[in-house]
């Protein structure tokens, strides 16, 4: 697995297409940014967790903060994804892994390992979880959870 940034890090900054057009992390400084990397569109997995972010709107709202999922698979793909679950997170093409590889998430085989960063509004780190066997997830709650661990906002 490739080295990734640490908690207190700078967040490494990327742009990549996603289903809302396209995503510059950089362009989100002043707000809280929670990236989803994920193993691939249509798997079991991964469908349960875009769908129970979907399925809790209300409360992944409610987390104030930019959300959206990261995965190696092209932009068409996405929006087929999307579209046949009605997804609300935006998803992001990380084609040539670029982005997981930045942070720490490239694995051999399934690409893409499922975790979550959440990144402060001055862009640095504060929460990393990164799954051993991709086989759960951070749900809206545990979202909520680490959000709010973050010192208040000044």
């Amino acid at each position: 697995m490739a080295s990734a940034p640490h908690l207190g890090d700078r967040a490494p900054d990327f742009a990549l297409e996603g289903t809302g057009g396209t995503f510059r992390l950089s362009d989100h400084r002043g707000q809280r940014v929670v990236l989803l990397f994920y193993p691939g569109d249509e798997t079991a997995v991964c469908t349960r967790q875009f769908c129970s972010y979907r399925d809790r709107s209300d409360d992944m709202s409610a987390l104030d903060a930019v959300v959206v999922g990261i995965s190696h698979q092209d932009l068409d793909s996405h929006e087929a994804f999307t579209q046949h679950h009605g997804l609300t997170v935006p998803l992001l093409a990380d084609v040539d892994r670029e982005v997981a590889h930045a942070y720490g998430v490239s694995a051999p085989l399934i690409g893409t390992r499922r975790a979550a960063f959440v990144i402060d509004e001055d862009g640095v780190v504060r929460h990393r979880h990164v799954h051993a066997l991709g086989l759960d997830y951070q749900d809206a709650d545990d979202l909520a959870a680490a959000l709010d661990s973050l010192p208040a906002r000044a």
